[in-house]
């Protein structure tokens, strides 16, 4: 029994009063139809002999500005939102479903019908900061009205911010991914999962490992995973690179490397090189 409900009686046997105060509410079996009814406060509930309070007095839930919680097994409603029961006076359920309730702007508490669980209690919204994103996955087929498109279950996507996220039932929160810092003479070797575009509009097929060399933050898409992150190699009037290259590609400098073929990088090619996901550094010559 909730400590902010009271319930007295005469005496033992005798059918006891529910005083349920305002914003609480309690759960009411009739044993005779095995139905369980809601009743709110403020009343005071006299007991039937042929009743029993199965729950409360408990108090209301109020979800407050930028929170949320989650319900399962929430009532139907219909169009206007009033609540539907069935022809024994049950109160219909959307069994094994699950409802997210953000704050109204009327704020009014809500009770918990019988059968409803309050599965997540109220918790703020999550606030994704600048240079970091959400990975999210659907576990139902949804329409995303955020990015205007068709999801469909296992599809994984990036939330990325400043944003607030406002929970869906259909989606799922894997992780949260930071942005990596690239600093002046170094790059994130990136390698991908599957088929994509990446940022710069190239498409990448699984496997394919590329550079990242822009100074500044990076947020790696969902589908790509960091590799390494490489520090350039500063060249002076006194050593070289020797390099191999691991197939044939176009190097920085615009020259076609053939398959095992190797050359040297020096100081009059570049003053620092960072090596390409297709070369191989032989040795530092000098």
């Amino acid at each position: 029994m909730s400590r902010s409900g009271t319930r007295t009686s005469h005496q033992e046997g005798s059918n006891p009063l529910y005083r349920i105060p305002p914003y609480y509410y309690i759960h009411v079996l009739d044993q005779n139809t095995n139905i369980t009814r809601l009743e709110v406060g403020p009343k005071t509930f006299i007991k039937q002999d042929n009743e029993t309070v199965t729950i409360g007095p408990e108090r209301m839930i109020t979800v407050p500005p930028h929170h949320y919680c989650t319900i399962e097994s929430p009532v139907v409603r219909n169009e206007a939102g009033v609540v539907q029961f069935d022809e024994n006076g049950q109160v219909k359920l959307l069994h094994a479903d699950l409802e997210i309730r953000l704050a109204k702007p009327d704020q009014i508490p809500f009770p918990l019908y019988p059968g409803e669980i309050l599965r997540h209690p109220v918790t703020a919204l999550k606030v994704v900061a600048a240079n970091s994103a959400l990975h999210l996955r659907a576990v139902l087929d949804l329409y995303d009205e955020t990015t205007n498109e068709q999801r469909h279950a296992g599809d994984e996507w990036l939330f990325e911010g400043p944003a607030t996220y406002i929970p869906r039932k259909e989606i799922s929160v894997e992780e949260q991914v930071r942005a990596i810092i690239i600093g002046p003479n170094q790059a994130i070797r990136l390698s991908a999962r599957k088929e994509i575009t990446d940022r710069a509009g190239q498409r990448r097929v699984t496997g394919e490992e590329w550079l990242v060399k822009k100074t500044g933050a990076y947020l790696p898409l969902v589908h790509e995973k960091v590799v390494s992150v490489e520090t350039a190699h500063v060249l002076t009037d006194k050593n070289a690179l020797h390099l191999r290259a691991l197939k044939t590609f176009t190097d920085d400098f615009g020259k076609q490397r053939m398959n095992g073929e190797e050359w040297l990088v020096t100081l009059n090619d570049t003053e620092t090189h960072i090596l390409n996901v297709y070369e191989q550094l032989v040795a530092v010559v000098g």
